[in-house]
């Protein structure tokens, strides 16, 4: 088997990704996000080869819109794994989907490995020594930053020396907003100039539902009143709470409203429980995981959508609500604050704090004609500068300059610094 780098012309590359997520396996925004980039790399003339985990029916390679999908033959317990360690099965599902990428490469030349985050980490490492390919690595999210700067148990310091070890490994790194750079810089020691901004993008046509769709939405979760909405995953880091605990001012000043809430997650019961305990059975409704076709449906049926995150580096979710046409009121935290400008394209509000969310939220409801050219600004916004075309031309180029500079290696000094350090990484001076 020989595996070469292109020495064409960046327009056409040969890209090897690695990803735990792609449809029809899709947990979160990691899945749409590479599904979306691999197709748009494809649309735009590169080779692309996306290698994800075992899909129970699926094939074991197909094309699909363009893209050579091979999957891993199998997944734990096809990997015996006695143990219920996040950390443990993670690389069972990577030994698997390293297997299925050597499978990948015996037919095919590939110029650039891109991997999506840590979970796939030590696949990409090994493809990268052992095909002598530059990698380039998206750090989606960090363990550090999920938690507020900490890292609480053993699992996570696992997972952010595994974090430290993709990022130092990379010949770029990429992430999805300027938030995201310095955060990657402070706590892997990557020099900015090894950090390429990216963000996700936006397929805006299939954010516009149909009228029928959004009339059966508003008709089964609206009340008298106005009606919000919220979608993604229910972890601590998403701030539902603090939407919950706005919910009785908000229900005060607008008699009637409801909230629609979309998504599953560890944190589903609890938030649950919260509502009970503060008497809003009535205005709130847990949806469960809804499709793309019904999250357009929800955005365009609610009168404002609300995005709390603690913690966000980059707010997908805000980009597809606005390309639905729902106006935004969004916390300014990570890369949401960088989206949204206050007054121009929604308003935002302090992470963490209900009583300013539930003011935000109701300037948007109480100034009808302000709200709508707020959403409709953002909107334009979406179509602009947020398409995959656009994502797909700058991450190409981003793979260009990580094959001028070659496989990244660790040096034997960087081996021997993996250190996990203590304290709040984002805030404190940790070595």
């Amino acid at each position: 088997m020989t595996v070469t780098r292109s020495g064409g012309s960046p327009s056409r590359q040969r890209i090897l990704m690695l990803s735990t997520e792609y449809p029809p396996h899709i947990v979160g925004g990691l899945g749409r996000h590479v599904h979306a980039l691999s197709m748009a790399l494809a649309r735009a003339g590169h080779d692309v080869t996306v290698v994800t985990r075992h899909s129970p029916g699926g094939l074991l390679e197909e094309w699909t819109d363009g893209v050579r999908i091979v999957r891993a033959a199998g997944e734990p317990p096809a990997v015996p794994v006695a143990t219920s360690s996040v950390l443990a099965r993670t690389m069972a599902v990577d030994h698997m989907i390293t297997g299925a990428a050597l499978r990948a490469a015996r037919n095919a030349d590939f110029d650039v490995i891109h991997a999506h985050d840590w979970l796939v980490a030590h696949t990409a490492v090994t493809l990268k020594e052992h095909l002598g390919l530059p990698l380039v690595a998206t750090i989606h999210a960090t363990e550090a930053g999920r938690h507020q700067g900490w890292l609480p148990d053993e699992t996570s310091r696992g997972i952010h020396s595994v974090e430290w070890w993709l990022s130092r490994a990379a010949a770029r790194v990429v992430v999805c907003s300027s938030y995201m750079k310095w955060e990657v810089g402070r706590l892997f020691g990557v020099p900015p100039d090894k950090i390429s901004v990216v963000p996700n993008g936006v397929r805006s046509a299939e954010w516009e539902a149909p009228q029928h769709a959004v009339a059966a939405t508003r008709a089964r979760y609206a009340g008298p009143g106005p009606l919000i909405g919220f979608a993604g995953r229910l972890v601590h880091e998403k701030g539902v709470q603090d939407l919950l605990r706005a919910m009785p001012t908000l229900c005060r000043e607008h008699p009637g409203l409801r909230l629609v809430i979309a998504g599953n997650g560890p944190c589903l019961k609890e938030h649950q429980e919260q509502a009970e305990r503060m008497g809003l059975r009535r205005a709130v409704s847990f949806a469960g995981f809804m499709t793309e076709q019904d999250l357009a449906a929800m955005f365009a049926a609610a009168d404002v959508a609300v995005v709390p995150s603690l913690y966000e580096p980059f707010g997908l979710v805000a980009l597809e609500a606005a390309a639905s046409g729902v106006p935004l009121a969004v916390a300014a935290t990570g890369g949401l604050a960088e989206i949204i400008q206050p007054g121009i394209s929604g308003m935002t509000f302090p992470c963490g704090d209900p009583d300013s969310l539930a003011c935000a939220v109701s300037a948007l409801l109480s100034d009808e004609p302000q709200a709508r050219r707020l959403a409709a600004e953002a909107k334009r916004m979406v179509r602009h500068r947020y398409s995959w075309d656009v994502i797909a031309d700058r991450s190409a180029a981003t793979y260009a300059a990580a094959g001028l500079q070659g496989p990244a290696a660790l040096d034997g000094d960087d081996r021997l610094r993996m250190v996990v350090p203590e304290g709040n990484l984002l805030t404190c001076t940790s070595t």
